[in-house]
């Protein structure tokens, strides 16, 4: 029976140093600035394709220019969670794609990672002057835990601060980097554009994000003692703001979720962090569902 070459072994199990997760979007790489970019109908997705492997590959290698026994695992953390080209991943990392999935954007995250790297994140649905500002999907307004507004950048940096992971290094324009430095001191980031606004941006050559990204991630990794968790605790209220009507009708039928606020506001505690993301998952789901 062929196997294609498989060994059947572990591609991670001769890693002995520290377990890397790198969460990748694309909003935020080098080079994007428009919707059509980011998506598969677009007339330049696949180069946006490849500008988010090549952002991915250059944080692969920070990490494993720090640590060469690392055990790196990639989130493809875009959209569909199909974006990374493949064959074109650094081959000394795991990739994680495709969707639905347990934690979403932090797919292959657990107890045992030691560090979250953000490369391509944006901010929050409402702030900025970002590039292609928004919550998880058009489907969110905002999301608010105990008061706090929090984008994707809050959230799964809260989430990984639930599992006792710290948030090293994000990388995207200039507000991205800013807002992830409120959350987590000590934080590092690369800003590989300046904001002009919603779909503008004045960027670096894709070149030199990539270099300053893999040299960056190093230090990072290198220094990521340093670097506190971003832990919230439970219980938390939520309140999510849903971008069409419809889609509360369908929040409420989760229990425990209940309207609150305006007609499109839905609200509902969690004993902690880590069930308040799911929720915030699902919710995201239902916003995807149109009427029939």
């Amino acid at each position: 029976m062929d196997n294609h070459g498989s060994t059947g072994e572990d591609p991670t199990s001769e890693a002995k140093g520290p377990r890397i997760l790198i969460s990748v979007d694309m909003e935020g790489v080098s080079g994007i600035v428009h919707p059509r970019e980011a998506h598969p109908d677009g007339y330049d997705y696949g180069r946006a394709r490849a500008l988010m492997t090549a952002e991915a590959n250059a944080a692969v290698a920070g990490v494993l220019d720090a640590e060469p026994g690392a055990e790196v695992w990639v989130a493809d953390a875009h959209g569909s969670y199909r974006n990374l080209l493949p064959e074109e991943v650094d081959r000394r990392a795991r990739l994680v794609r495709g969707k639905p999935r347990p934690l979403g954007m932090l797919g292959g995250i657990d107890e045992r990672t030691d560090a979250v790297l953000f490369v391509g994140y944006h901010v929050r649905a409402g702030a900025g002057p970002d590039v292609l500002a928004h919550t998880m999907s058009d489907a969110l307004l905002d999301v608010r835990v105990d008061g706090r507004s929090l984008g994707e950048i809050g959230l799964n940096a809260a989430m990984a601060g639930h599992l006792g992971v710290p948030v090293v290094l994000l990388s995207g324009d200039d507000a991205a980097c800013a807002e992830v430095r409120e959350l987590v001191p000590g934080v590092r980031t690369v800003a590989v554009k300046e904001a002009l606004g919603q779909f503008a941006a004045a960027g670096l050559h894709p070149e030199e994000a990539r270099e300053r990204l893999r040299r960056t991630a190093a230090e990072a990794v290198a220094g990521r003692e340093e670097v506190r968790p971003f832990a919230l605790s439970g219980p938390q209220t939520v309140e999510v703001d849903l971008a069409a009507a419809h889609t509360v009708d369908l929040a409420v039928l989760i229990p425990g979720v209940t309207r609150a606020g305006g007609a499109r506001t839905v609200t509902f505690t969690a004993a902690d962090f880590g069930e308040a993301y799911r929720v915030v998952l699902l919710l995201v789901q239902l916003g995807s569902i149109r009427p029939a």
